[in-house]
C-alpha cells in the first residue's frame, strides 16, 4: 500500500477509527490496538500494544495482544478489513465462547484468520510458531485446529464478501 493502512480514509474516517468503533460496538470488555506506539492512532484513548517481535507479521500482534489481555478470549480484527460488520464479530465471539474454542471464518479453501477469535490457551503455540521461520497465520491456524484450540466457522458467499482486504491503492479505489 505504501503507507500505514490505519490512516487510510474509508467512508470519511480513518480505518483505525472505523475498526475501533466496531470493536467497541461488540461490547468487548477490553479494547486495545496492537501496533506501533507512534501510529496514526496514537492518542486514541486506548492502550497501544507493540509487538514483542518487531516485523514478524500479524502473528506477532496476536502474541502481544494475548500477553496483554486480561480476558482469556481474544477477538482479532485486522485494520484492512473495513466491511466486517460488528454484528458478525459479536456473534463470532459469542459462538466461540459457547463452544469454548477459537473460531476462524472460512469458506471452502478461503480462510480469514485476522477476523477471528482465539483463546489464550493457544499462546504457547503462537510463540512456538513465532520461533520458527514460517510465521504464517494459516500455518498457525492449522496447528491450532489440530491441537483443539481453534475451529473453522463456515460462512456463506455473501458473508465472505464482507472480508475484502484493502491491500493496494486499487483496492482502496474500488472500495469507494
Amino acid at each position: 500500500m505504501g503507507t500505514d493502512k490505519a490512516a487510510l480514509i474509508v467512508e470519511g474516517e480513518p480505518l483505525w477509527q472505523r475498526q475501533l468503533a466496531k470493536l467497541r460496538e461488540t461490547g468487548a470488555e477490553e479494547v486495545f490496538i496492537a501496533g506501533r506506539k507512534d501510529g496514526p492512532y496514537a492518542g486514541a484513548g486506548v492502550p497501544i500494544i507493540e509487538d514483542i517481535i518487531p516485523d514478524a507479521g500479524p502473528l506477532a500482534g496476536i502474541q502481544a495482544a494475548m500477553r496483554h489481555a486480561r480476558n482469556d478470549w481474544l477477538l482479532v480484527l485486522a485494520i484492512d478489513l473495513p466491511d466486517v460488520p460488528a454484528a458478525f464479530l459479536t456473534k463470532l465471539a459469542r459462538d466461540s465462547m459457547s463452544a469454548y474454542v477459537g473460531l476462524v471464518p472460512a469458506r471452502e479453501e478461503w480462510l480469514q484468520p485476522t477476523a477471528a477469535v482465539y483463546t489464550r490457551d493457544c499462546l504457547p503455540l503462537v510463540e512456538e510458531c513465532l520461533a520458527g521461520e514460517n510465521r504464517s497465520l494459516r500455518r498457525f491456524f492449522r496447528l491450532a485446529r489440530k491441537r483443539g484450540f481453534a475451529e473453522i466457522l463456515p460462512i456463506s458467499e455473501a458473508q465472505q464478501a464482507k472480508f475484502r482486504n484493502l491491500n493496494t491503492p486499487a483496492d482502496l479505489e474500488q472500495h469507494a
